[in-house]
């Protein structure tokens, strides 16, 4: 079984797509008949994210951690708990392609960490769109860690810890972690995943605020994604 947990927090306006295609991708043909299941951990909502998820028909879990790691953690748990051999994560505020699964799967491997594209760029000035095809690589063998585009056994995860309880970068302290024990990781650009550049960010120090950062200095630095 697959287990694809969605980490959420006031994420109203965007859950539904995000749900949507988490589906399609659960259904998808060439997974030849593997049972996908999906959970949303809404952390700390207050919106109407929780009544996006009942209409939906998936599975929620409700807690008051408001820590992405924790929200993270406990829905992985929840998934090895219902026998899931292989964890996906991604975020709400994105939106997976049909065969995301299916292209991690194929890449048989311990972990896999893809790259994103952003769904616009109508809040950032024209020349942070530059900046990101300048910096960003998304293509295969790139070292970017992204929440929203995660995939790992569960052999390896558990080997690893887990993720540690951190309210920003829970991803990139996974991923060292599973180098530490070994596991072996693919740098892929195949599982593809659309993700919001919104500046208001839902985590400080995260995807939006280091795009924000961008656009405010005009010199980016490292690529959004940290490097491991």
């Amino acid at each position: 079984m697959i287990g694809m947990v969605i980490p959420a927090h006031n994420e109203e306006r965007l859950l539904g797509p995000c749900l949507a295609a988490a589906c399609v991708a659960a259904r998808h043909p060439d997974l030849q008949g593997t049972p996908v299941r999906i959970v949303v951990v809404l952390d700390g909502c207050s919106d109407g994210s929780e009544n996006i998820v009942f209409r939906s028909g998936i599975q929620a879990l409700v807690i008051s951690a408001c820590n992405v790691g924790v929200a993270r953690a406990t829905g992985a748990a929840h998934m090895i708990a219902q026998g899931a051999q292989w964890l996906a994560f991604t975020d709400a505020d994105s939106r997976v392609a049909p065969d995301w699964l299916v292209a991690q799967l194929s890449l048989r491997t311990d972990a896999v960490c893809g790259s994103v594209q952003v769904e616009d760029w109508d809040e950032h000035p024209a020349r942070l769109r530059e900046i990101w095809g300048e910096r960003y690589c998304d293509a295969d063998g790139h070292r970017h860690v992204h929440g929203a585009n995660l995939g790992v056994s569960v052999q390896a995860y558990q080997r690893a810890g887990g993720f540690p309880p951190l309210a920003c970068g829970e991803d990139v302290a996974l991923v060292e972690l599973l180098r530490a024990t070994g596991a072996s990781i693919c740098w892929s650009a195949a599982p593809r995943v659309t993700t919001s550049a919104r500046l208001r960010a839902r985590v400080r120090g995260g995807f939006g605020d280091t795009l924000a950062a961008w656009a405010r200095q005009g010199d980016p630095g490292g690529a959004p994604g940290q490097d491991c």
